[in-house]
């Protein structure tokens, strides 16, 4: 799905994105409900990037990066923690590009999201290629989740990869769990 949003660029650099886990829902600019197999996932767009909430039976679980007032956690290149009973596992890179190669690869992205049934891309105004865009699937008994954050301005894209699933014990050569 794809929306223009009426609102104001406040994230305008990738080095003022930050991370959290289990806030709130902030309010929204666009949003898409979903369910995948049991699990309810809610995409959100803010106006300062995005949150993704995942309902299950055995829980729930927020993401949020954005631009966070007085938040000291900045956006982290990997994270790997217990959520109740899930395994939550982040990861996020920015992309350095020429204004050629921003343009084209911007133009994959909105193409590949906005035409998704599992996407939700928003475009900010003054720029076609500023945008927050949003893919999520089910493997198994995890939800993957795919974000990415434009600003066409510094030629910069932060590309983020989340699992979140169901905790597999791992067993030794007897079959005990470990």
């Amino acid at each position: 799905m794809l929306t223009t949003l009426n609102t104001a660029y406040t994230d305008t650099r990738a080095a003022d994105l930050a991370w959290a886990l289990g806030r709130e829902p902030l309010p929204a600019l666009a949003a898409l409900d979903l369910e995948l197999s049991d699990a309810k996932v809610q995409l959100r767009l803010l106006g300062a990037s995005h949150q993704v909430l995942l309902q299950e039976d055995r829980g729930s679980c927020s993401e949020t990066v954005a631009c966070i007032p007085g938040s000291s956690t900045p956006l982290p290149l990997g994270v790997a923690k217990r959520v109740g009973d899930w395994e939550y596992e982040f990861a996020a890179r920015v992309e350095r590009l020429s204004p050629n190669s921003f343009a084209g690869r911007a133009q994959e992205l909105l193409a590949l999201v906005s035409d998704h049934p599992n996407g939700l891309v928003g475009v900010f105004p003054g720029s076609p290629h500023a945008f927050t865009a949003l893919l999520v699937q089910r493997q198994g008994a995890q939800v993957h989740w795919r974000t990415w954050h434009a600003y066409p301005q510094d030629g910069q894209l932060v590309a983020t990869r989340t699992r979140v699933g169901v905790r597999v014990a791992a067993h030794d050569a007897e079959g005990a769990e470990v």
